[in-house]
């Protein structure tokens, strides 16, 4: 993306985990906050690792189900009172489905729900 004629790479330091990969589960991208998030796994080593060698089986199950119909997944964890929202979406280039983007981040316990 430009701004005012220089490049802006605006996912760098976003303030949530942006991790990408590619159609077989490569990852392809992490900003810093995601290569944090995940420093005690490697942080950026992670990057050109495959998604299923980290995962459970479980969840080798169900990242293979996004990759194939290319669809979506949308969960909340807690972990020592952390509470984080994750969003799994696949992400395309013109048009075509190059794999998914997970972003990560914390969400404040006293987050309010606006009802339109």
């Amino acid at each position: 993306m430009r701004l005012e004629g220089v490049d802006v790479d605006w996912a760098e330091e976003f303030n949530a985990a942006i991790t990408v990969c590619d159609t077989k589960g490569i990852i392809v991208y992490m900003n810093q906050y995601s290569i944090q998030q995940f420093k005690k796994y490697g942080g950026k080593q992670l990057l050109g690792s495959n998604l299923f060698e980290c995962h459970s089986e479980q969840s080798q199950v169900m990242l293979r189900k996004m990759l194939d119909e290319q669809s979506e997944n949308i969960y909340t964890t807690e972990n020592n009172g952390i509470k984080r929202m994750i969003m799994q979406m696949p992400w395309k280039l013109k048009g075509k489905f190059c794999g998914l983007v997970e972003i990560t981040f914390v969400l404040d316990s006293k987050i309010p729900n606006i009802i339109r």
